[in-house]
This record gives structure tokens, C-alpha cells and sequence, in this order.
């Protein structure tokens, strides 16, 4: 399968051997590890305002979600919308534990900046391997792709973030005065990164949906025949991160989810019909 998606990569150009191939590979990894390594080493050296300003936001009682949400509760007039922010109080459990931390926010850092660049390296790579109708609409690729990442990293940023630290935070597990919520740094930039990266490539959602069914592995009629379970869980997801059970609070996380897989469905029938659009050419 490999060697076939090569095959087709060369193109019109001269044949190249496989090894060839990995070379070119190896330098548009490279120069993405390169634009990673650029970005990490300014975040690195502007870590204090970085972590100050950017990692810190979700935890801090000024954080604009904050206030954003409780303007949203007077306006609409849910209390519970209004999140109380928490006091943590986090630790460093070995010496070298806040210099690797800073470490961890500047490579991340750098990647998620980077993001676009990297894809883009990616694109080049893999676009000679694509046939001429295959890139009749793809002109846009990168900046639909990068647009949805980052859609997705700001609303597990400034939706997800407080809402899931919130509710973490504040949970006891008795009422019993023993057990104090005191999380690592490590800790906290792990759940962090896994909730802005995933939000990031769960917004890829339309974009996988037209990929896959240009691909023929998924189908918009598919799509909607699982809506119904799409919705469960979405609803229990909106239930399990939201830190009160009012409605209006699960509704907030609810709907931006619910209108991802609604546009992954729009644009699964947009690449159906343009695969029929193309057979009935083909057999015309």
C-alpha cells in the first residue's frame, strides 16, 4: 500500500526509488520539527508571562470565561451558570519538576502555533501522490483544516477548561475534612493539553467526514442513521463535564458538539455528490 501511494506520487516526474521518497519525507518532517523547535525556544524564553497569561487562564479567578459566563447568567438568569472559580494550589514533587515543566509548555506551545505550517508540510508531501480530480477541491484544504483545529483548541480552551478544572477541583469524594485537591504541575498541564489537543482534533470532525466519504468508508446516509446515538452521547459528554445539572449549562457544551456533527453531515453529502457527479461524467 505503501510503495502504491509512492507509485502514484511520482507523478509525471522521473521514477523515484523508494529511499527517495523517505529522504524528501525526512525533510518536510524536518523543517515542521524545525518551526516547532523556533516557537518553543520564544515561548521558552517568555515562559513566566506564558504560564502566567495562557497556562494559568482556565485556573485563574480573572480568567475571561469566568466573567463571561456570569455576565451570560444575569442576562439569562441561571445562577449556576455563574462557576465560583477554585483556589488551586498545585506543586512541583521533584526539583527538576517546574524547569521540565516549562519544557513541556514550550514544545506543545510550539506545536499548536505551528500547526498550520506543519499540515502544510504535510500537504506538500502528499499532494503529488493525488489525482487531478482528486485536488479539484482541495484548493482550501489547509485553511479549512487549520481553521477547525483551532476552533476546537478555543473551545476546549475556554469552554471545556474551566468548566471540566471547575467541577474536578470542587468534587469531594466525602465530606469528611480529609482529602485536599492538590494536583502536580504535571498533572495540570497533562489534562490541559489533553483537553485543548483533543478538542482541536475533534473539531476535524467535518473535515474527516468529507475525507472519509470521498474514501467510501462512511456515508451521509450513514451519518444520520446514527444521529440518534451521536446525540446520547454528546449529552452524556455535556452531562459528565459540566460542573451543575442545569439544563442551560449542558446546553452550552451541547450545542457546539451537536453543530459539528451536524456540518460533518453537510459536508459528507457535498462529497457524495460530488463522487456521483464524477461517476455519471465517467460513465456518460
Amino acid at each position: 500500500m505503501i510503495q502504491r501511494f509512492f507509485k502514484r506520487r511520482s507523478g509525471s516526474q522521473a521514477e523515484m526509488a523508494f529511499i527517495d521518497h523517505l529522504e524528501e519525507l525526512r525533510w518536510h518532517i524536518l523543517r515542521s520539527l524545525i518551526a516547532i523547535l523556533v516557537l518553543a525556544v520564544v515561548i521558552f524564553y517568555y515562559h513566566g508571562w506564558f504560564f502566567a497569561n495562557i497556562i494559568a487562564g482556565p485556573i485563574n479567578p480573572d480568567f475571561i470565561s469566568y466573567r463571561a459566563f456570569c455576565k451570560l447568567a444575569d442576562l439569562i438568569h441561571v445562577k449556576s451558570l455563574c462557576m465560583d472559580p477554585v483556589v488551586v494550589d498545585m506543586q512541583s514533587t521533584t526539583f527538576g519538576g517546574q524547569f521540565l515543566g516549562t519544557f513541556t509548555i514550550a514544545f506543545i506551545g510550539g506545536f499548536i502555533v505551528a500547526f498550520p505550517y506543519i499540515f502544510w508540510e504535510f500537504w506538500r508531501f502528499v499532494k503529488p501522490a493525488l489525482k487531478e480530480g482528486e485536488l479539484k477541491n482541495t484548493g482550501s484544504a489547509i485553511f479549512w483544516v487549520s481553521l477547525f483545529f483551532f476552533l476546537g483548541a478555543a473551545f476546549g480552551y475556554f469552554v471545556l477548561g474551566p468548566f471540566t478544572f471547575n467541577f474536578l477541583a470542587g468534587f469531594q469524594i466525602s465530606d469528611l475534612p480529609m482529602m485536599t485537591t492538590r494536583p502536580t504541575l504535571n498533572d495540570y498541564l497533562n489534562n490541559l493539553c489533553n483537553i485543548v489537543l483533543g478538542c482541536g482534533l475533534a473539531f476535524e470532525l467535518p473535515v474527516m467526514a468529507y475525507v472519509f466519504t470521498r474514501m467510501g468508508l462512511i456515508t451521509p446516509k450513514f451519518l444520520k442513521e446514527k444521529r440518534r446515538y451521536a446525540i446520547v452521547i454528546i449529552l452524556i459528554l455535556a452531562a459528565f463535564i459540566t460542573p451543575s445539572p442545569d439544563w442551560i449549562s449542558q446546553t452550552l457544551v451541547f450545542i457546539p458538539l451537536m453543530l459539528l456533527y451536524e456540518i460533518g453531515v453537510f459536508v459528507s453529502k457535498k462529497a457524495a455528490k460530488e463522487l456521483a457527479e464524477k461517476d455519471k461524467e465517467l460513465w456518460s
